[in-house]
């Protein structure tokens, strides 16, 4: 059986973020054939097209990572009904310069949890806007707006409630077989 090498990204710069503990519970629930590596970018600076000639080694290294991973599974919070802004800007040094996109054709899912009842739902739909355009072939289902509430996930990413555990591990199994569809037809470009 094929292993697939995920990086993920966790929208938040928080160390206690609730969707780093969801990162951390998806990453346990999911099945064989899948490691997990956190792709940070909490110290690149603020994008802008003056870089492209010379590109900091920071934002070198996050690009690296990202095509090094044969899959992306982002984990986000809303903000304002959108993405965090350090997201857009890692995603943006990890598109640019033009000719460069490191997220064209790769695998990519989607999810975040919130106290809100509608969880990071408006927040992930200008993800996949985002990810659209760059070329990133996402699973658009299973769909995963995920409510928080104290003590569902623990620090270590046990989660609490049965029903939960059940959809994120469903959700784990979905994935794994999105990213096996798209590499056997987009295979990986070395």
């Amino acid at each position: 059986m094929t292993t697939f090498n995920v990086g993920y990204l966790v929208g938040s710069l928080s160390t206690d973020s609730i969707n780093r503990k969801l990162a951390r519970a998806l990453t346990r629930l999911a099945p064989e054939g899948m490691t997990f590596h956190e792709i940070g970018f909490a110290d690149l600076p603020l994008y802008n097209y003056d870089f492209d000639a010379d590109y900091p080694a920071e934002a070198t290294a996050f690009k690296a990572a990202i095509k090094g991973s044969d899959a992306l599974l982002i984990v986000t919070p809303e903000y304002n009904r959108s993405i965090p802004g350090a997201l857009k800007n890692a995603i943006d040094w990890g598109s640019r310069p033009w000719g460069t996109n490191s997220f064209a054709r790769k695998p990519t899912a989607v999810i975040g949890t919130s106290p809100g009842a509608i969880g990071t739902a408006v927040g992930q739909q200008h993800l996949r806007s985002i990810l659209g355009f760059l070329n990133a072939p996402q699973m658009n289902t299973v769909e995963g707006y995920i409510q928080f509430t104290p003590g569902l996930i623990t620090d270590e990413g046990e989660v609490t409630v049965e029903a939960t555990e059940t959809f994120l591990r469903s959700y784990m199994a979905e994935f794994h077989a999105h990213v096996t569809r798209v590499l056997t037809v987009l295979p990986r470009e070395d």
